[in-house]
C-alpha cells in the first residue's frame, strides 16, 4: 500500500482552482499516515461515462479537463473505488426506454472492464471484501463495478444475474417502477435476489419512503453511495434523518459527497455533513462517496476539487477531535464491512436454497 501514499497530497493541475484551505501541518501529516494504513473506499465516481466522451484520455496522466486520474487517486489515499455505471441525467438518452437503458448499461460495463484491462498496474477488479484487501496489499485500487440502474430489470431477474456474472456488485433501484414509493411484489423479488448474489442496493435518488422500505426489506446492508444530510441542506438528493436512522437499523452506510450544491461551498461544510451523518447513523454507518469523475464544471469546495483532497478532509476531522478508530471506519472499515456482510448474507441464502 505504500506506493499509494508516497506522494504528498496532490496540489491540482489547473491555475483556476481556488487555493486549498489551510490546515495544521501536524494534522495533515497524521492524515496522510492514517490513509496509508486505512485508505479511502470511495462510493461513487462517474469516470467511466466521462471517458466514453473522451476516449483518448490517459488516466495515468493528470489532465485539466477531468477531475480523476490514477495519480490523484493515489495522492488522495484512495484504495477502493465504486465506479458508477449510471448514465447521467440530461444526456442524449434522456427519456430512453427500458430496453435502451439496458443497452446503455451493457456499454458502460464493457467500458469499465476495458478501463481495468488498460490500467492493470493501477486498478484491480474487485468482487469481494477479500479483493479489497488483496488490492490494497498489492498497491492497486480495488475497483467495484456499479451501481447499474434498477430500470434494467424490466419484470425479470435475468439481467441482474448477468450483471453479477460480469462483476457488477451494486444496483440502484431509483427510477425503477418496482421501487417508486415502496416495493412491489417484484421489487421484493429483486431485493431477495440481490441479497442472494451479494449485490448491494444503492438507495441514492430513492424517495425517503422507498429508501426506508428497501432498507427494511433487505437482509444485507444497504448504502447510499453519494449524499449529504438533508437537515443541514434540504437538497432533494440528500438523505433525511429518518433515512439515516433506517440505515443505522440496517447496519447500512451513508457516503458523503463533495458536491457544493449538496454540502455547501467549504471543506468545513463537508465536514459538518460527515459529522451529522455520524451523529445520527452512528460511526459504523458513515463513509465517503465524493462523486468525482466528472468534467471540471461541477462546483466543489476549495481543497476538495479532486480525489487528492481527501487528506485535507481527514486533517479537518482530526482537528475536530475525531479518534483515529472512527476515521479508519469512515475511510475504509465501514465500506469493507458492508461488502463483507453482503457476502455473509449471500452465503446464508444460498445455503438455505441448497
Amino acid at each position: 500500500m505504500a506506493d499509494l501514499q508516497d506522494d504528498p497530497p496532490y496540489a491540482g493541475i489547473g491555475a483556476e482552482d481556488p487555493p486549498a484551505p489551510a490546515v495544521e501541518s501536524g494534522a495533515l501529516e497524521r492524515a496522510v499516515e492514517l490513509l496509508s494504513v486505512h485508505p479511502v473506499a470511495d462510493g461513487s465516481n462517474a469516470l467511466v461515462w466521462t471517458l466514453r466522451q473522451r476516449p483518448y484520455h490517459d488516466i495515468e496522466t493528470p489532465e485539466a479537463g477531468v477531475d480523476t486520474d490514477i495519480p490523484r487517486l493515489r495522492a488522495g489515499g484512495v484504495g477502493a473505488q465504486f465506479w458508477s455505471l449510471l448514465v447521467p441525467p440530461g444526456g442524449p438518452r434522456d427519456g430512453a426506454t427500458d430496453d435502451q437503458v439496458l443497452s446503455d448499461t451493457l456499454e458502460q460495463i464493457d467500458a469499465a472492464l476495458a478501463l481495468l484491462r488498460r490500467y492493470p498496474d493501477g486498478l484491480l477488479l474487485a468482487r469481494t471484501a477479500g479483493d479489497m484487501a488483496d488490492a490494497r496489499n498489492r498497491g492497486r485500487i480495488a475497483s467495484f463495478l456499479g451501481p447499474v440502474p434498477g430500470r434494467t430489470l424490466n419484470g425479470g431477474l435475468g439481467p441482474l444475474r448477468a450483471f453479477h456474472a460480469l462483476g457488477v456488485r451494486l444496483l440502484a433501484p431509483a427510477g425503477a417502477s418496482w421501487a417508486r414509493d415502496g416495493l412491489t411484489d417484484f421489487g421484493h423479488e429483486v431485493v431477495r435476489e440481490a441479497n442472494r448474489l451479494a449485490v448491494l442496493l444503492d438507495l441514492d435518488g430513492c424517495s425517503p419512503a422507498a429508501a426506508r422500505r428497501i432498507a427494511g426489506a433487505s437482509k444485507a446492508p444497504v448504502l447510499v453511495s453519494n449524499t449529504a444530510a438533508a437537515s443541514l441542506n434540504p437538497h432533494p438528493g440528500n438523505v433525511t434523518d429518518e433515512v439515516l436512522l433506517a440505515l443505522r437499523e440496517a447496519n447500512g452506510l451513508a457516503m458523503v459527497t463533495f458536491d457544493t450544491a449538496r454540502t455547501g461551498d467549504s471543506l468545513q461544510a463537508v465536514a459538518d455533513h460527515v459529522e451529522h451523518v455520524r451523529s445520527v447513523a452512528g460511526p459504523h454507518c458513515v463513509g465517503l462517496g465524493a462523486a468525482f469523475g466528472t468534467e471540471r464544471d461541477t462546483a466543489r469546495p476549495p481543497g476538495l476539487t479532486d480525489p487528492s483532497g481527501y487528506p485535507l478532509l481527514i486533517a479537518e476531522l482530526l482537528d475536530r477531535g475525531w479518534p483515529e478508530a472512527d476515521l479508519a471506519l469512515l475511510t475504509w472499515g465501514n465500506a469493507q464491512r458492508v461488502v463483507r456482510d453482503a457476502e455473509f448474507t449471500a452465503r446464508a441464502a444460498q445455503h438455505r436454497g441448497s
